[in-house]
């Protein structure tokens, strides 16, 4: 079975984290999101796979190659320019040959592919999308559907007194090669604003599937936390890398090779990359560090997210929400304030916003 993964997208709202990292390969318990798209699939028999590219499009390449796991292969399709979300696929469609699944590589789910695809032959469908049950409307794309399951319209992002349906479009999506006929070939297109109004209005079949399993939109600094709170707490089936301990205070996962000196606090989940080194009597408060962090003595890390091989000095508080991009020096003693977004600008010189 043919697959393709959307990782093409800037990931502008995990900025400063995505400065240098495109949003597929950004860590989700301490292994790139994507990897649990591509073990998803593994899982569920599909063999060939395809990926579109843009942003960083080399980091992914090396990490995955062509095949990232036994009896898959992995092929990759680059945009220059940006192709939109159905004009990406158009322009596999020499590849997608057969009934396909189509997956963003930034989202965090253990959806059942297999129940899927068997209810899109059920229903005869020409495309179908997973929808999931949310109760905040208002962050989502909307499916209408009737009772039998067939698609009549769709809201975007609806306030709740003014929606239609709870049923939140995952971005999963099962198409047949037809598809293909109703995407204009060499340019931007895009799949929820264009060709699926265009379905419903042609009353295409074209039908909606409720899932049951975890799915989350890994789109935003909130949802990169909430996704990795659920996984400490067990809510979606996630195979993490590294050792993760329980206490009284904290869930904590811990990546390898990290050191943890005496006498150090943590509270809530916290997610310690591999590499890291945590100094005596640091506190760390519901944190993401990723990989080769160094925290100094007497340091405290308050809801915050740090990239790749940052520092931070001793005696330095980082307030609730802040968020550090990879690479940065944070000198002993500094204080940042709650919800800040922390860049280098060069040696010794931080941006604070």
């Amino acid at each position: 079975m043919k697959a393709m993964i959307m990782a093409a997208g800037v990931g502008s709202r995990l900025m400063p984290l995505t400065i240098g990292v495109p949003k597929p390969m950004v860590p989700m318990a301490n292994r790139p999101l994507m990897e649990n798209i591509i073990q998803l699939l593994a899982e569920h028999g599909f063999s060939e796979v395809i990926a579109n590219l843009h942003y960083h499009a080399d980091n992914i390449v090396n990490y995955f190659g062509d095949a990232p796991r036994p009896g898959m292969s992995l092929l990759y399709s680059r945009e220059e320019e940006l192709m939109g979300t159905a004009g990406g696929v158009k322009k596999c469609q020499w590849f997608l040959d057969d009934t396909f699944v189509v997956m963003s590589g930034d989202a965090l789910t253990d959806i059942d592919l297999t129940s899927l695809i068997q209810e899109h032959r059920r229903q005869g469908a020409l495309a179908t999308i997973a929808v999931k049950t949310v109760d905040e409307v208002e962050r989502f794309g909307v499916v209408v559907s009737d009772s039998n399951g067939r698609i009549t319209s769709f809201q975007e992002k609806p306030r709740p007194e003014e929606a239609l349906s709870n049923q939140a479009n995952t971005g999963i999506y099962i198409f047949e090669p037809e598809i293909f006929d109703y995407i204009p070939a060499g340019q931007f297109y895009d799949f929820g604003k264009q060709v699926f109004p265009h379905l419903v209005k042609i009353k295409a079949p074209f039908y909606a599937a409720a899932i049951d399993d975890y799915w989350c939109d890994v789109g935003s600094l909130d949802t990169y936390r909430q996704a990795h709170n659920d996984i400490l707490q067990g809510k979606v089936r996630f195979p993490v890398a590294g050792t993760v301990k329980r206490t009284a205070q904290a869930n904590i996962l811990i990546g390898e090779g990290t050191v943890i000196d005496e006498d150090v606090q943590m509270f809530g989940n916290v997610v310690i990359g591999p590499g890291c080194h945590i100094s005596r009597g640091v506190v760390l408060d519901e944190c993401i560090l990723w990989e080769r962090v160094q925290v100094s003595e007497k340091a405290q890390l308050h809801g915050c997210v740090l990239g790749d091989h940052c520092q931070v000095g001793s005696n330095s508080i980082l307030g609730g929400g802040t968020v550090v991009a990879g690479g940065c020096l944070i000198g002993s003693g500094l204080h940042i304030g709650e919800g800040h977004k922390v860049t280098q600008v060069k040696p010794g010189q931080l941006e604070i916003e």
